[in-house]
């Protein structure tokens, strides 16, 4: 996090903020940071069951959080300016992260959100230099929504 940001970075974060404003992602969006609330596999699978709109609407917003995320890992997106921007990639990895683990095993996929982790772990520390005492204030509110 200590690189400049470039123009490019941000024709990047306009251009990811023009693809989070279509309907389905939206909608998506909303209800994994609003609805979504399940500390258990088991209540995440009543909340999303398989084939539901509710799984979808996880799916999706888990795999746009994840690709932004894997841009911030790989080194093409500057992660400070992404924070600036907002903190929703980070509202979301903390609505599962209790989940993450056991959805890993289920799944027998060891890195599933493993880019959008990492980075939600940056931004935590981000936050926490920024506003210190702040990070535990933040978990805590996203957690009782």
């Amino acid at each position: 996090m200590t690189t400049q940001a470039t123009y490019d970075d941000v024709n990047l974060i306009l251009k990811l903020f023009e693809i989070r404003r279509e309907e389905k992602l939206r909608e998506a969006r909303a209800f994994v940071t609003g609805k979504f609330k399940a500390s258990t596999l088991e209540e995440m699978n009543q909340l999303c069951p398989p084939g539901s709109l509710e799984q979808t609407y996880l799916r999706m917003s888990l795999s746009y959080w994840d690709m932004v995320a894997s841009f911030v890992t790989a080194g093409v997106l500057n992660a400070d300016l992404l924070f600036q921007s907002g903190g929703e990639l980070a509202v979301t990895y903390e609505k599962i992260r209790e989940v993450v683990p056991a959805a890993r095993k289920e799944l027998n996929y060891p890195a599933f959100v493993a880019n959008l982790e990492k980075v939600a772990d940056m931004y935590l520390e981000w936050l926490e230099k920024h506003n210190p005492g702040s990070t535990a204030a933040f978990q805590a509110r996203v957690r009782s929504r």
